[in-house]
């Protein structure tokens, strides 16, 4: 059985945004403790991944943002045209479309400085990492360098499956992922996901990890499963922190139902996983969903942060729940389920144990395209979150359909204790990175809308609209805002990377 991309579902999403709008019509610093590191232009903005920007936008004047300049994007992906958060760094931003072309612009003026193509479809989301004077990236199947000021390839290393995720740097080193993708955006039979851990001068293969293990449980012919979706995360002593996808088949195999051709829980797949920055060990792991049945990746970037003392790291995915677990130990402090759940959550343990008679076919959720499937951010006090509400129907333990239409919220969770402070519900999924900067928290849904909320209460206090549908967050540096709309549905809309200044 083949199964779908985890990259959202672009088509999919593409088909339930356009039947929804046709009928409706830099350089930054965390205040989140002391495990939060500058990076030069790390992804999550620091190597904690708080999603923390420091910006001159606030409450008081975000009312003044308008539009400076707008780029168009041409490149192509699998699935639309951008997925990717831009990075700025001195004034430049650093900015990679889904056919993994890589462009530097002047931030005030929008003007190229540099571009670099690759012309190499990427299923996304991709995107870009700035350290030691060079600009990482990676293309379908291989990871490179160039040099940040101009531009030069500095190396290519091509690596053992597709790529999808922006890559991390931290101490010299680069870490890219794969994952087990075809072309077609097919899960393939025998793939293992595997995070590679390079020299960023050279690119030379340091060592690797396997997220789930080469003889795929016994059964290579049928099964597969692991990778990275999004960069790893990195303490002061340069651990590193994954979140790792899902196993498959999903939810199993013509005769081989609810996941049996791949027995027991299916590590590390669907885990957060803490490795040795030295040589690729595990530390430790926790995962969230053992013997994963419905396609509940646990992808998104661990969240580093310390809470009354405590070294926590935050994982979230696709299962629809926010975990704090002990940093130094792996074990859970609290967890919270955010958006729609009805009754499933314990149908990947029946089926790990063969208690199939529990396990209900029919509507399920969080679905295929739901949970939280875009990175979550913090200012040290508050977890911002973007859901997903979308379902599926089981049909059997080796079919699945889609089902509802997607809606989204952002829900602000307490980082020390999980419980809900706040919850904004929109029309439209939240597939766009949540960031933070001051008192506002911006978020993105796939109608091509992002949105200013107060931290404290989520008032919402500015919105724009972009000229087409986006998956992408938006990122924020002195008086400006960028944002990709990488997803046009709609006749007249077009890809664009569209920056906003206070003022204009």
């Amino acid at each position: 059985m083949s199964v779908p991309s985890k990259n959202w579902g672009f088509l999919l999403l593409a088909a339930l945004l356009l039947g929804a709008l046709t009928a409706g019509c830099g350089s930054s610093s965390s205040a989140s403790g002391d495990l939060s590191f500058k990076g030069d232009g790390p992804p999550g903005i620091d190597l904690a991944n708080t999603r923390q920007a420091k910006s001159s936008i606030k409450s008081g004047n975000v009312a003044q943002l308008a539009e400076s300049w707008t780029l168009p994007i041409k490149g192509q992906g699998v699935y639309g045209s951008y997925a990717s958060t831009p990075v700025i760094v001195n004034g430049v931003v650093y900015s990679q479309d889904l056919e993994s072309n890589v462009q530097a612009l002047d931030l005030e003026s929008g003007e190229e400085l540099w571009s670099k193509r690759y012309e190499s479809a990427s299923h996304g989301p991709n995107g870009l990492a700035v350290a030691d004077g060079r600009v990482y990236g990676a293309t379908a199947d291989s990871a490179f360098a160039l040099d940040q000021e101009s531009g030069d390839e500095l190396w290519s290393v091509p690596l053992e499956g597709s790529v999808d995720m922006a890559p991390g740097a931290d101490g010299g080193k680069v870490y890219v992922s794969t994952v087990p993708e075809t072309p077609n955006a097919e899960y393939e039979a025998g793939a293992v996901g595997i995070l590679y851990a390079l020299d960023g001068a050279s690119g030379k293969k340091l060592w690797e990890f396997d997220t789930v293990p080469k003889d795929l449980w016994g059964d290579p012919e049928t099964n597969s499963g692991g990778g990275l979706w999004y960069p790893p995360s990195f303490d002061a002593k340069g651990n590193v922190y994954v979140g790792t996808g899902n196993p498959a088949p999903l939810p199993g195999a013509p005769g081989k139902p609810w996941g049996s051709s791949r027995p027991g829980n299916n590590l590390y797949a669907d885990s957060m996983v803490k490795l040795d920055s030295a040589t690729g060990k595990v530390l430790w792991h926790y995962q969230q969903t053992p013997h994963n049945i419905y396609d509940w990746d646990f992808q998104n970037p661990p969240v580093l942060m310390k809470i009354g003392g405590k070294e926590v790291a935050i994982g979230s995915g696709k299962s629809g729940v926010v975990v704090a677990v002990d940093a130094k130990s792996g074990k859970p402090v609290w967890k919270q389920p955010v958006g729609v759940h009805n009754g499933h959550d314990k149908d990947p343990l029946y089926a790990m144990r063969g208690e199939y008679s529990k396990i209900k076919t029919g509507e399920v959720f969080p679905g295929q395209l739901g949970g939280v499937i875009a990175p979550i951010s913090t200012d040290g006090k508050t977890l911002f979150v973007p859901v997903v509400n979308h379902s599926m129907t089981v049909l059997s333990g080796s079919e699945v359909s889609e089902e509802s239409a997607a809606t989204g919220e952002l829900v602000a969770l307490d980082a020390k204790t999980g419980d809900e402070k706040w919850n904004a519900e929109f029309e439209q999924p939240a597939y766009g990175a949540t960031l933070v900067s001051n008192d506002l928290v911006f978020a993105t849904t796939a109608d091509g809308a992002i949105h200013a909320l107060k931290t404290t209460t989520g008032g919402e206090v500015w919105q724009a609209a972009l000229p087409s549908g986006t998956n992408a967050g938006v990122m924020v540096s002195g008086d400006m805002m960028l944002a990709g709309a990488g997803l046009p549905v709609a006749e007249g809309q077009v890809s664009k990377l569209v920056a906003y200044k206070l003022g204009g």
